[in-house]
């Protein structure tokens, strides 16, 4: 990890961003003891491990990032973002929305107000986006499925 994404992951969890992922654990936990959420468990710890430490990583769609289609980037995976939505999305975007106008309102908040707006996104629509390393975007080639 560079030395810039380093620096900035200790300040994110030092200013709270350690209160988003562990509001991303209790959705897994939520998730996997219901029956109906089973499926969202796994998603939710791998976005809770990308809250925790969001810089030096970012979310891609799996489909364009490689290149091809699969169960979650088509029908079934709508199908998945509207039920997720209805159960975690909503507030868990609520809450990253909270914490970046929060952090908004002084200067040397605005970066990390900027990861709270991009980990909203993927709080909204998870499925079929994936979390990778900065290098692997730029390179074109991932390996941790969301």
């Amino acid at each position: 990890m560079p030395l810039v994404s380093f620096v900035l992951n200790i300040l994110w969890v030092v200013t709270g961003g350690v209160w988003m992922a562990l509001g991303w654990l209790l959705a897994a936990v939520v998730m996997a003891i219901s029956i109906i959420g089973l499926p969202w468990a796994r998603s939710a710890l791998t976005i809770a491990r990308y809250t925790l430490l969001p810089f030096g990583q970012t979310a891609v769609r799996r489909d364009e990032f490689r290149g091809r289609e699969d169960m979650g980037t088509g029908g079934i995976g709508f199908i998945g973002n509207v039920v997720w939505f209805v159960l975690a999305g909503w507030w868990l975007a609520l809450g990253h929305l909270f914490a970046a106008v929060a952090l908004a309102v002084t200067i040397i908040g605005l970066p990390f107000a900027w990861a709270h707006l991009k980990l909203a996104l993927v709080a909204l629509w998870p499925v079929g986006t994936e979390i990778v390393s900065n290098d692997e975007a730029a390179r074109g080639q991932g390996y941790s499925r969301v």
